[in-house]
């Protein structure tokens, strides 16, 4: 894959490719901005499209290509935040103590409290943002790396033991400690 100033100069040259694979790369990375927000499939796809015929329009006057990702998570962010105005804002609240009845009049009163906002749209941004360019990193570590960190670092809760992943991978069992620790440090690199 080739990199985003090599992308932005081919775009700039009129090449159809680089611009496809452009908006291939950054796509879910906009998305998912959005719908981090507290948007909908119809909004993202909205803003994704503003956001990519922005970036369409500006192109010519990018100054460092090389910073197109950080444009990119800027314009959506600030995409999203000025649709989020548009609309009616609402605040999720839940009760911070028991119900209490009213004596008197029989109703039932509780104190209400604006939702914890500690996973708010902002941490979820770095959230992703961190993701994305883990993913990246990935993408370009050699094949038994990335087969490798693939294997021991799954989603889900069951790991995969030292034996099957040598088997699969037909490394020495005794190998994949200090091969990962070099995979884990080329993958630092990488992101750095």
């Amino acid at each position: 894959m080739p990199d985003d100033a090599s992308l932005v100069a081919r775009c700039r040259q009129g090449d159809g490719t680089a611009w496809a694979a452009l908006v291939q790369l950054y796509q879910r990375l906009v998305c998912a901005i959005v719908r981090r927000f507290g948007d909908d499939e119809h909004a993202a796809a909205d803003i994704f499209q503003t956001v990519f015929s922005w970036l369409l329009q500006h192109l010519p006057e990018l100054d460092d290509p090389s910073r197109l990702q950080a444009w990119i998570v800027t314009t959506a962010k600030r995409e999203a935040l000025l649709q989020r105005k548009r609309a009616q804002r609402t605040v999720s609240m839940h009760r911070s103590g028991a119900d209490e009845a009213d004596g008197a009049a029989g109703t039932w009163s509780a104190d209400w409290e604006p939702a914890d906002d500690a996973s708010g749209p902002e941490r979820q941004l770095d959230d992703l943002q961190q993701l994305h360019a883990v993913r990246q990193a990935l993408d370009r570590l050699d094949a038994r790396c990335r087969d490798l960190l693939a294997l021991l670092f799954t989603d889900d809760d069951q790991r995969v033991p030292y034996e099957e992943v040598g088997r699969r991978l037909g490394l020495p069992v005794g190998s994949i400690g200090p091969t990962r620790a070099r995979c884990l440090g080329k993958l630092r690199g990488l992101i750095a």
